[in-house]
């Protein structure tokens, strides 16, 4: 039940993202005066629509994305003569790239508001002291950074029978009362070897036996984390945390459109969590991995904030890459836009008439060859989630 709540709500999320992005383009058309006579969120038939003054707004069926039409997007468009002076294309350049990249700043808003939510209203988080267990593992990963993959064996505290809650006493004999000395003491055996741990739980004391497992660049692994305290900051530290937070999340949108043609491959290999192809994702996958994160037993916060950063990392992948400058996407038309100012100016510099508007027609090759790429790519990430899941949490 909880992994079919985080499912709804991801695609909730991702339903009110998709509104807010053909908002931004609506509602700055609206403000420049340009004549909008659609928005809907989704694609093919029509479920609902209702008509208030020029606008129809409605839902349609396949909700895949959304958008707002604006009369005269461009010249390819016949647009009443009536309504030319309030089509898109007869507006300045400026308002035209503003009302584009409307729905990437909307993106944007939303990411960052999302992350100071989370530094302000749940808070940073800050490693217990003490020895109380926060997480046992359910596996032995490959490093420290990835997650479990399929085949991965089970952690020797999830072996051991250590749970959440417990608080360890001593570690082959070694008592340690800090997360430092308990580390220590982990490293310090041999991988491969059984040794006690004993651990308070409820008032008792109870010893459990753990063969040690080995990490690369770790050494021995028991397979417990401390549990986490959050600390809700101020306006100004949330403010600060959004931006370091935001940057990082876009420096990481980057890298996964980089890593896309290595990754490829490793899509739909056995330790795919482990690799490139553990890195991307489809929709489908991100609402996978937020009913991972529902289900997880770990405490309200954790949940809260990891639900947060990845409707919050969607967001500024979207936002990001839909400003890159390829048609059909929105930055491909304000690079279309900005080519236009630039050829008007160059024409105005040597006292010749404005060459006007792009032909729309040599650019529709281009834009559909793009879309068709970004559907097929699109439809291998939902293949490879449905069939190889990477599993972040189990």
């Amino acid at each position: 039940m909880s992994f079919l709540l985080g499912v709804a709500i991801f695609v909730v999320a991702l339903l009110g993202s998709i509104m807010l992005h053909e908002a931004g383009h609506f509602a700055t058309a609206k403000l420049f005066g340009m004549k909008a006579t659609q928005f809907f969120v989704g694609f093919g038939r029509t479920i609902w629509s209702r008509q208030r003054g020029e606008t129809e707004y409605g839902i349609k069926a396949i909700p895949a994305g959304g958008f707002v039409k604006i009369v005269g997007m461009t010249d390819l468009e016949d647009v009443d003569p009536a309504d030319e002076p309030r089509s898109f294309r007869n507006q300045p350049g400026w308002q035209r790239i503003t009302v584009l990249a409307a729905g990437s700043f909307m993106h944007f808003a939303l990411a960052f508001v999302l992350l100071f939510i989370v530094a302000a209203g749940i808070g940073q988080q800050a490693t217990g002291s003490g020895t109380s267990v926060g997480t046992v593992e359910s596996c032995v990963p490959a490093n420290l950074t990835s997650g479990c993959a399929k085949g991965d064996p089970a952690s020797p505290a999830s072996d051991a029978g250590i749970r959440v809650g417990d608080k360890i006493v001593s570690i082959a004999g070694i008592r340690v009362a800090t997360w430092s000395q308990m580390g220590n003491a982990i490293r310090g055996q041999q991988a491969g070897q059984v040794v006690p741990v004993v651990v308070d739980r409820h008032g008792h004391l109870v010893t459990l036996h753990a063969r040690l497992a080995h990490l690369a660049r770790h050494g021995s692994y028991l397979g417990v984390s401390p549990p986490l305290v959050f600390q809700p900051v101020g306006p100004v530290s949330a403010v600060s945390y959004a931006g370091r937070e935001f940057w990082q999340m876009l420096s990481g949108s980057a890298s996964v459109v980089a890593s896309l043609p290595k990754a490829i491959p490793d899509l739909f290999a056995k330790n795919r969590a482990s690799t490139a192809g553990g890195q991307v994702t489809s929709v489908v996958g991100a609402g996978d991995v937020t009913g991972q994160v529902l289900a997880a037993r770990i405490g309200w916060q954790p949940k809260a904030e990891l639900v947060l950063l990845i409707i919050a990392s969607l967001n500024i992948f979207v936002g990001a890459f839909n400003l890159l400058p390829l048609l059909p996407l929105d930055g491909g038309h304000i690079a279309v836009v900005m080519y236009e100012r630039a050829r008007a100016g160059l024409a105005r510099l040597l006292g010749r008439p404005d060459p006007g508007p792009v032909d729309f027609r040599r650019l529709v090759p281009v834009s559909v060859g793009v879309f068709a790429l970004l559907v097929g790519v699109g439809l291998l990430l939902i293949m490879a989630d449905l069939v190889n899941p990477v599993h972040i949490l189990q």
